[in-house]
Protein backbone atom coordinates (compact mmCIF):
# COMPACT_ATOMS: atom_id res chain seq x y z
CA UNK A 1 0.00 0.00 0.00
CA UNK A 2 1.42 3.68 -1.13
CA UNK A 3 2.61 5.62 2.29
CA UNK A 4 4.41 8.49 2.07
CA UNK A 5 8.22 7.67 2.66
CA UNK A 6 10.32 10.99 2.70
CA UNK A 7 10.91 13.09 5.55
CA UNK A 8 7.61 13.97 8.01
CA UNK A 9 9.31 16.98 8.76
CA UNK A 10 8.49 18.38 5.15
CA UNK A 11 5.02 17.46 5.59
CA UNK A 12 5.02 19.45 9.02
CA UNK A 13 6.51 22.30 7.35
CA UNK A 14 3.93 22.28 4.08
CA UNK A 15 0.97 22.76 6.70
CA UNK A 16 2.65 25.25 8.83
CA UNK A 17 2.82 23.61 11.99
CA UNK A 18 3.85 20.63 14.29
CA UNK A 19 2.48 17.51 13.32
CA UNK A 20 3.57 15.02 15.90
CA UNK A 21 4.51 12.60 12.93
CA UNK A 22 7.63 11.38 15.05
CA UNK A 23 5.69 11.25 18.52
CA UNK A 24 8.11 11.56 21.37
CA UNK A 25 10.26 12.27 19.13
CA UNK A 26 9.02 15.85 18.13
CA UNK A 27 9.49 16.99 22.40
CA UNK A 28 13.10 15.80 22.16
CA UNK A 29 14.07 17.18 18.86
CA UNK A 30 14.38 20.19 17.33
CA UNK A 31 12.06 20.33 15.25
CA UNK A 32 12.97 21.95 11.29
CA UNK A 33 9.78 23.75 11.14
CA UNK A 34 11.63 25.96 13.94
CA UNK A 35 14.43 26.05 12.12
CA UNK A 36 12.83 26.69 8.56
CA UNK A 37 9.56 27.87 9.20
CA UNK A 38 8.39 27.89 5.73
CA UNK A 39 6.98 25.49 2.99
CA UNK A 40 9.77 23.09 2.09
CA UNK A 41 10.69 23.30 -2.35
CA UNK A 42 12.15 25.87 -4.41
CA UNK A 43 9.45 28.54 -3.83
CA UNK A 44 8.92 27.85 -0.28
CA UNK A 45 10.97 31.14 0.98
CA UNK A 46 8.49 32.69 -0.92
CA UNK A 47 5.23 31.73 0.76
CA UNK A 48 5.02 34.51 3.13
CA UNK A 49 4.76 37.09 0.32
CA UNK A 50 2.29 35.53 -2.20
CA UNK A 51 -1.23 36.61 -2.26
CA UNK A 52 -4.21 35.34 0.69
CA UNK A 53 -5.31 31.64 -0.04
CA UNK A 54 -8.65 31.23 -1.20
CA UNK A 55 -11.14 29.67 0.68
CA UNK A 56 -10.74 26.44 -1.29
CA UNK A 57 -6.58 26.86 -0.26
CA UNK A 58 -7.52 27.17 3.62
CA UNK A 59 -10.16 24.23 3.09
CA UNK A 60 -7.73 22.00 1.17
CA UNK A 61 -4.82 22.33 3.48
CA UNK A 62 -7.00 21.36 6.35
CA UNK A 63 -8.12 18.26 4.94
CA UNK A 64 -4.33 17.71 3.95
CA UNK A 65 -3.02 18.34 7.41
CA UNK A 66 -5.89 15.86 9.01
CA UNK A 67 -5.13 13.09 6.77
CA UNK A 68 -1.18 13.44 7.34
CA UNK A 69 -2.07 13.72 11.05
CA UNK A 70 -3.54 10.20 11.01
CA UNK A 71 -1.16 9.00 8.39
CA UNK A 72 -4.28 7.73 5.78
CA UNK A 73 -4.87 7.69 2.18
CA UNK A 74 -7.16 9.99 0.21
CA UNK A 75 -9.55 7.15 -1.08
CA UNK A 76 -9.56 5.98 2.61
CA UNK A 77 -10.03 9.72 3.78
CA UNK A 78 -12.80 10.44 1.60
CA UNK A 79 -14.94 6.76 2.25
CA UNK A 80 -14.69 8.13 6.23
CA UNK A 81 -16.01 11.26 4.96
CA UNK A 82 -18.82 9.33 3.16
CA UNK A 83 -19.60 7.20 6.30
CA UNK A 84 -19.30 10.08 8.74
CA UNK A 85 -22.18 12.38 6.46
CA UNK A 86 -24.52 8.97 6.89
CA UNK A 87 -24.31 8.82 10.65
CA UNK A 88 -26.42 10.84 13.15
CA UNK A 89 -25.18 13.74 14.37
CA UNK A 90 -22.32 16.60 13.25
CA UNK A 91 -19.96 15.21 10.27
CA UNK A 92 -16.97 17.12 10.98
CA UNK A 93 -16.97 15.51 14.35
CA UNK A 94 -18.26 12.02 13.18
CA UNK A 95 -15.27 12.00 10.91
CA UNK A 96 -12.86 12.77 13.57
CA UNK A 97 -14.50 9.68 16.00
CA UNK A 98 -13.76 7.25 13.03
CA UNK A 99 -10.58 8.23 12.89
CA UNK A 100 -9.78 8.01 16.31
CA UNK A 101 -11.73 4.80 16.52
CA UNK A 102 -8.58 3.34 14.30
CA UNK A 103 -6.58 0.38 15.97
CA UNK A 104 -3.69 1.94 15.13
CA UNK A 105 -4.02 5.34 16.51
CA UNK A 106 -5.78 3.69 19.61
CA UNK A 107 -2.54 2.28 20.07
CA UNK A 108 -0.75 5.30 19.69
CA UNK A 109 -3.37 6.87 22.22
CA UNK A 110 -2.84 4.41 24.79
CA UNK A 111 1.12 4.92 25.07
CA UNK A 112 2.08 1.38 23.68
CA UNK A 113 3.27 3.04 20.78
CA UNK A 114 5.74 6.51 20.26
CA UNK A 115 3.40 7.06 17.37
CA UNK A 116 0.66 6.25 14.88
CA UNK A 117 3.17 5.20 12.35
CA UNK A 118 4.58 3.10 14.58
CA UNK A 119 0.98 1.90 16.00
CA UNK A 120 0.57 1.18 12.22
CA UNK A 121 3.43 -1.52 11.83
CA UNK A 122 2.49 -3.40 15.61
CA UNK A 123 -0.68 -4.16 14.17
CA UNK A 124 0.66 -5.22 10.70
CA UNK A 125 2.94 -7.02 12.32
CA UNK A 126 0.30 -8.79 14.60
CA UNK A 127 2.11 -7.97 17.92
CA UNK A 128 -1.57 -6.62 18.81
CA UNK A 129 -4.82 -8.44 19.93
CA UNK A 130 -8.08 -6.87 20.67
CA UNK A 131 -10.15 -9.42 23.69
CA UNK A 132 -7.77 -11.50 23.14
CA UNK A 133 -7.64 -11.90 19.23
CA UNK A 134 -5.10 -10.93 17.04
CA UNK A 135 -6.24 -7.80 14.67
CA UNK A 136 -3.80 -7.02 11.84
CA UNK A 137 -5.90 -4.47 10.40
CA UNK A 138 -4.42 -0.99 11.16
CA UNK A 139 -7.85 0.61 10.55
CA UNK A 140 -10.00 -1.43 12.65
CA UNK A 141 -13.13 0.44 14.35
CA UNK A 142 -12.49 -0.26 17.90
CA UNK A 143 -15.84 -0.37 19.78
CA UNK A 144 -16.31 0.50 23.53
CA UNK A 145 -15.33 -1.91 25.96
CA UNK A 146 -12.71 -3.74 23.52
CA UNK A 147 -9.80 -4.73 25.28
CA UNK A 148 -6.36 -3.89 23.68
CA UNK A 149 -3.06 -5.58 24.55
CA UNK A 150 0.23 -6.11 23.02
CA UNK A 151 0.39 -9.67 22.45
CA UNK A 152 2.75 -11.66 25.50
CA UNK A 153 5.39 -12.74 22.97
CA UNK A 154 5.86 -9.04 22.31
CA UNK A 155 6.14 -7.11 25.38
CA UNK A 156 9.88 -7.05 25.71
CA UNK A 157 9.85 -5.18 22.39
CA UNK A 158 12.31 -2.16 23.20
CA UNK A 159 9.91 0.21 21.02
CA UNK A 160 7.11 -0.95 23.21
CA UNK A 161 9.05 -0.57 26.48
CA UNK A 162 10.48 2.62 25.59
CA UNK A 163 7.11 4.12 24.58
CA UNK A 164 5.86 3.18 27.93
CA UNK A 165 8.34 4.70 29.90
CA UNK A 166 8.04 8.10 28.00
CA UNK A 167 4.21 8.33 27.72
CA UNK A 168 3.42 6.54 31.00
CA UNK A 169 4.31 9.84 32.24
CA UNK A 170 1.34 11.92 30.40
CA UNK A 171 -1.96 11.71 31.65
CA UNK A 172 -4.81 9.48 29.74
CA UNK A 173 -7.47 10.71 27.43
CA UNK A 174 -11.19 10.47 29.92
CA UNK A 175 -12.67 7.59 27.22
CA UNK A 176 -9.46 5.43 27.31
CA UNK A 177 -8.14 3.31 30.31
CA UNK A 178 -4.95 1.66 30.57
CA UNK A 179 -3.00 -0.82 32.82
CA UNK A 180 0.80 -0.07 31.08
CA UNK A 181 1.78 -3.01 33.69
CA UNK A 182 -0.21 -5.23 31.53
CA UNK A 183 0.34 -3.46 28.37
CA UNK A 184 -3.36 -3.28 27.87
CA UNK A 185 -5.97 -0.76 27.75
CA UNK A 186 -9.86 -0.02 26.64
CA UNK A 187 -11.60 2.54 25.09
CA UNK A 188 -14.68 3.28 27.76
CA UNK A 189 -16.82 5.03 25.62
CA UNK A 190 -17.05 6.74 22.10
CA UNK A 191 -15.05 10.50 22.24
CA UNK A 192 -16.52 13.69 21.76
CA UNK A 193 -15.14 16.53 20.07
CA UNK A 194 -14.16 17.80 23.08
CA UNK A 195 -11.95 14.99 24.41
CA UNK A 196 -9.77 14.73 21.08
CA UNK A 197 -6.45 16.51 21.30
CA UNK A 198 -6.49 17.59 17.87
CA UNK A 199 -5.87 21.36 16.26
CA UNK A 200 -8.33 20.96 13.71
CA UNK A 201 -11.16 22.88 11.82
CA UNK A 202 -13.24 19.92 10.44
CA UNK A 203 -15.59 22.24 9.39
CA UNK A 204 -13.50 23.80 6.63
CA UNK A 205 -13.24 19.76 5.74
CA UNK A 206 -17.19 19.02 5.27
CA UNK A 207 -17.19 22.74 3.53
CA UNK A 208 -14.59 21.48 1.13
CA UNK A 209 -16.49 17.86 0.32
CA UNK A 210 -20.06 19.57 -0.20
CA UNK A 211 -18.97 21.83 -2.56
Amino acid sequence: MARHTGPVCRLCRREGQKLFLKGTRCYTEKCAIERRGYPPGVHGRMAGRRRKQSEYATQLREKQKVKRIYGVLESQFENYFTKSAKTPGVTGENLLVMLERRLDNLVYRLGLAPSRKAGRQLVRHRHITVNGRVVDVPSYQVSPGERIQVKEKSREMPLILGSIESRGKEGTLPWLEVDFKSQSGTMVEIPTRETIPIAAEEQLIVELYSK
